[in-house]
């Protein structure tokens, strides 16, 4: 592997991530667990891939950092953007579905991102997440529609950000998965993290990984469907659709998560982001937005009710 190596003695004994995080060019545990993972980590000159494998003193441990490849530049894209509000502060966009939220490993141009940096220019975005996402304060999958909230300022982004750690910015789903359930309302919580067997999927997992909770109410019972309102308490990847194919109920149209066959007519997941609710970083004053059920969820759902 090019790159830098890194080498480090074992003063005290220590859990293999701990130790790693403590050294100068590890940011953070959450990143020495990655590059544990990733094979870039030898103890004794064997490579150790399990996080919590215990150091002794004495033991030598080598850090192989692979090199960085250039990261793309995010161009403006002059893409037309359905904006609910706006003001100084912060813009409410409705997405549709099949659009990127910002560039990822596959290089995306046609983003969310890239329509924004064209509207109002990286001045008159946040640059509190880097270059390639001007204002991205959170995201929702490529095939998700819905609301999402963009930060104009750094300072609007960190208050709003706030919010979301602290669990107090409000956001509601709308969704179609399959099978039933015998309760109408039910909480879905557990820890979420990277699937141990395709690292591109996310997974419910015993531990090691982030706390989700998802709190959910049927709407309607469809025969082999079910019409859901879900409130996200927490913003895990992939987290709606992961833990409702968890429970054996995936998405309609997740061909990820679910049957390899769509649903409905469905070109991804029934998956929309419905309403968002956040205290204003400005004014102070509370703010509700609400996006109606885009075309393709309408007619989704009049297929259910006409048992098709």
């Amino acid at each position: 592997m090019s790159g830098t190596t890194h080498v480090f003695t074992v003063s005290a004994p220590a859990r293999l991530d701990v130790f790693l995080a403590a050294q100068p060019p590890v940011s953070s545990r959450a990143q020495a667990q990655r590059l544990i993972g990733a094979g870039c980590v030898s103890v004794q000159g064997a490579c150790q891939q399990n996080k919590k494998y215990r150091l002794q003193p004495g033991q030598q441990v080598a850090l192989a950092l692979p090199d960085r490849p250039p990261e793309p530049e995010l161009l403006p894209a002059d893409i037309p953007l359905h904006i609910l509000y706006e003001d100084d502060c912060l813009a409410v966009v409705d997405k549709p579905r099949g659009m990127v939220v910002h560039p990822g490993a596959g290089g995306e141009r046609d983003t969310l991102a890239a329509a924004l940096l064209s509207r109002y220019g990286r001045g008159g975005l946040s640059s509190v997440n880097g270059p390639l996402r001007p204002g991205i304060l959170h995201r929702i999958d490529k095939d998700t529609s819905g609301l999402l909230l963009v930060a104009k300022t750094d300072c609007a982004h960190r208050q709003l950000a706030q919010q979301i750690e602290a669990h107090t910015f409000d956001r509601e789903y709308r969704a179609i998965c399959h099978g039933g359930f015998q309760s109408d309302a039910f909480t879905l919580e557990g820890q979420i993290a990277r699937s141990p067997k395709d690292r591109k999927k996310m997974a419910v997992v015993g531990e090691g990984g982030r706390y989700a909770r998802t709190d959910v109410q049927v709407l309607e019972h469809l025969g082999p469907y079910s019409y859901l309102k879900l409130k996200l308490y927490t913003g895990r990847t992939h987290q709606i659709r992961v833990q409702l194919a968890h429970t054996g109920h995936p998405v309609a149209g997740d061909v990820v998560y679910g049957p390899k066959k769509p649903a409905l007519g469905l070109q991804g997941q029934c998956l929309h982001a419905a309403f968002i609710g956040f205290i204003h970083p400005g004014s102070g004053a509370y703010m509700a937005f609400e996006s109606p059920l885009p075309p393709y969820f309408t007619r989704a759902l009049a297929l259910c009710r006409a048992g098709r």
